[in-house]
């Protein structure tokens, strides 16, 4: 019996497993992202609804993807790339989980806003929320293919982000001013322009694991890496 050719087919078959539950978990994140936004945009809280729902699905997976990490870290202690690939998706579906839950909290503000009567402010969202998807989008891909140029493309995006709701926020708190009685559902549109803000964040957060995995290379706080870094004589 060949030992290494049995052991390498079960570290092989765990490994699939692996990408494919972290890929349908990213796939299912994505979905709901969508679903949250939608259930605001369309005023359909039973969508909303399903978000919270669907929550539970990503979060098995979450668990079923950390149990075979561990896994193929203690049976096959992998090297090199291989290690990389492991502890990488292992951060990939812990930010994924986060985003499911930035999309639950998108979906409960979004009741609260469906039962008010109709507001015209609630579309300032929509370019903003097609922007963090984008970056969730590209930072998936960059990770699957390890394209570390698509992977680096993601900051600039997630900084234009970061300005467009911080102008978005500027502009709803004057207008708390004009219409007083609605200050409630000014304080949900701000509060899920935050949320969306948080999805590109950990999106950032995943394009940077990308380039980890494809290159060995920590791009994370550069600047204080940088100043860390001590002098050599």
């Amino acid at each position: 019996m060949d030992t290494d050719k049995h052991i390498l087919k079960s570290f092989d078959s765990l490994l699939v497993k692996f990408r494919d539950d972290s890929l349908l978990m990213a796939s299912l994140t994505e979905r709901n992202l969508r679903n949250a936004m939608q259930g605001l945009l369309q005023r359909d809280s039973d969508l909303c609804n399903q978000v919270i729902v669907d929550d539970e699905e990503i979060d098995l997976l979450e668990k079923q993807v950390d149990q075979n990490g561990i896994a193929l870290l203690v049976r096959f202690q992998p090297l090199a790339s291989d290690l990389r690939r492991v502890i990488s998706t292992m951060k990939l579906v812990g930010n994924l989980e986060r985003i499911g839950d930035q999309a639950v909290s998108i979906a409960k503000r979004s009741r609260k806003l469906n039962k008010a009567s109709l507001f015209e402010d609630t579309r300032c969202l929509e370019p903003m929320f097609n922007d963090a998807l984008a970056i969730f989008k590209d930072s998936i891909r960059a990770f699957v293919e390890g394209n570390i140029e698509l992977a680096l493309s993601t900051k600039a995006m997630d900084k234009h982000l970061d300005e467009q709701i911080h102008e978005l926020s500027d502009y709803l708190t004057s207008r708390m001013g004009e219409q007083p009685e609605r200050i409630p559902d000014f304080l949900n549109l701000i509060l899920i322009a935050r949320n969306m803000e948080r999805v590109g964040d950990l999106a950032k957060n995943i394009a940077e694991d990308a380039v980890y995995a494809a290159s060995a290379e920590d791009i994370r706080h550069p600047k204080w890496a940088q100043k860390a870094e001590p002098s050599v004589q």
